[in-house]
C-alpha cells in the first residue's frame, strides 16, 4: 500500500511539475500597438494587406493559374494578340469564340500592383468561350516599373477597354456587350475603370461597360496607403482620391457583382462589404457574394467553372445562361 501510495504521489507531482513548467515557459500575449486603422495596429494592418499571411498556399495556386492556362490554350488554341498602345507591354490576349458579334468579357488581373502577366490568366477563358463570348486579358505596366505610381496602370487599363470598344468588330465582337471583371489589385483597377468619365476623357459613351464583377478588391486606398504597401507605392493625396472607387460612385452606371472569400484578410473582406453597402445605399444595382471556404487566391478560380460561384454569376450577368 505504501509503495502504491508513493507511486501515485510521484506521478501526481510529475503532472503538477510539468504543468507548472508549461505555464511559466509560455510566451506572454503580444501587446497591441497604437491603432492605425479602425481596430488594427500597424502589424495587423500590414498583415491585412499581405495576402500570404492569410493564404499560405499562394505559390501553389499561382503556379496552378499558369499551368491551367497552358492546359486551356492546348484546348482552345493560342489567343489573338493585339496592341492597344505604343509600348511593348500594351497588348491584350483575345480568346475567341465562334459566335458572330459575340459579347466580350475583359479581365483585369491582380498581383498587388507589382506582378502578373496576361498569359497566366487564360485559365478562365473556357467559361466564356464555351458560352459564346470572347475573353480578353490585357497586359499593363506594374508599379515597380512605374516607380511606385499607380496612375500609368489605370491609364493603360482604361485605354485597353477603350480599344476593345472601338475595335470589337475587328474580332467579331459586339461593342455594345462589353463586361469588365477583375481580381485583387485588378479588381481595384477595374473598379476605378467603372467610374471613368468616358465622355469627358475619351469622347466615348458613358455606358460602354454593361456590367462588372469585382472580386477581392480595394475600393478606398486610405488603409492600403497606411499599410506596408506604401514601401513600394508612392501614394499621394491626389492619387488616393482619384483611385478610390468608393468616392466616385456618382459615375457608376452599370450593375456590379462584389465578391470575396470568407478566408480572406479582415480588411479585404471589410473593403468589399463596405463598398457593396455604399453602392446599395445609393440605389444602384449590386450583388454581394461571399465564397465560403475560399481564400483570396482561390476565389477567382471559381470563374473557370461555369457552375462555380463566380462563373455562374458572371455568365448570368452577361445573359449567357
Amino acid at each position: 500500500m505504501n509503495t502504491k501510495r508513493s507511486l501515485l504521489f510521484t506521478m501526481g507531482a510529475g503532472i503538477v511539475s510539468s504543468a507548472f513548467a508549461q505555464s511559466t515557459s509560455s510566451t506572454p500575449p503580444k501587446q497591441k500597438g497604437a491603432l492605425v486603422w479602425l481596430d488594427m495596429d500597424q502589424a495587423e494592418l500590414d498583415a491585412s494587406y499581405d495576402q500570404s499571411v492569410y493564404a499560405p498556399n499562394i505559390k501553389q495556386i499561382q503556379n496552378r493559374y499558369a499551368s491551367n492556362s497552358d492546359i486551356t490554350r492546348s484546348r482552345l488554341g493560342d489567343p489573338k494578340r493585339f496592341a492597344y498602345g505604343p509600348t511593348p507591354i500594351e497588348g491584350l490576349d483575345v480568346y475567341l469564340c465562334d459566335r458572330p458579334k459575340a459579347p466580350i468579357n475583359i479581365f483585369i488581373h491582380g498581383g498587388a500592383w507589382r506582378s502578373g502577366l496576361a498569359k497566366n490568366f487564360g485559365f478562365k477563358a473556357e467559361t466564356f468561350v464555351n458560352a459564346g463570348a470572347h475573353f480578353v486579358v490585357p497586359d499593363f505596366i506594374n508599379a515597380l516599373e512605374s516607380g511606385g505610381d499607380l496612375m500609368p496602370m489605370i491609364d493603360q487599363v482604361r485605354r485597353a477597354v477603350a480599344w476593345v470598344y472601338k475595335n470589337a468588330a475587328s474580332f467579331n465582337g459586339d461593342p455594345n456587350k462589353i463586361y469588365l471583371s477583375g481580381h485583387s489589385s485588378g479588381a481595384h483597377l477595374a473598379g476605378v475603370t467603372l467610374v471613368t468619365n468616358w465622355k469627358k476623357d475619351y469622347d466615348l459613351p458613358m455606358n460602354i461597360i454593361k456590367g462588372g464583377l469585382l472580386c477581392s478588391g480595394m475600393y478606398d486606398l486610405k488603409p492600403a496607403r497606411l499599410s506596408a504597401r506604401s514601401s513600394y507605392i508612392k501614394f499621394t493625396d491626389s492619387m488616393e482620391d482619384a483611385l478610390s472607387t468608393q468616392r466616385h460612385l456618382e459615375l457608376l452606371n452599370t450593375p456590379i457583382i462584389v465578391a470575396h472569400g470568407n478566408l480572406e484578410t479582415p480588411d479585404f473582406q471589410r473593403q468589399s462589404r463596405d463598398f457593396a453597402k455604399a453602392v446599395k445605399d445609393l440605389g444602384k444595382p449590386v450583388e454581394y457574394v461571399v465564397g465560403q471556404n475560399y481564400n483570396h487566391f482561390e476565389m477567382p478560380e471559381t470563374i473557370a467553372n461555369p457552375y462555380g460561384i463566380l462563373g455562374k454569376l458572371v455568365l448570368k450577368q452577361m445573359k449567357l445562361t
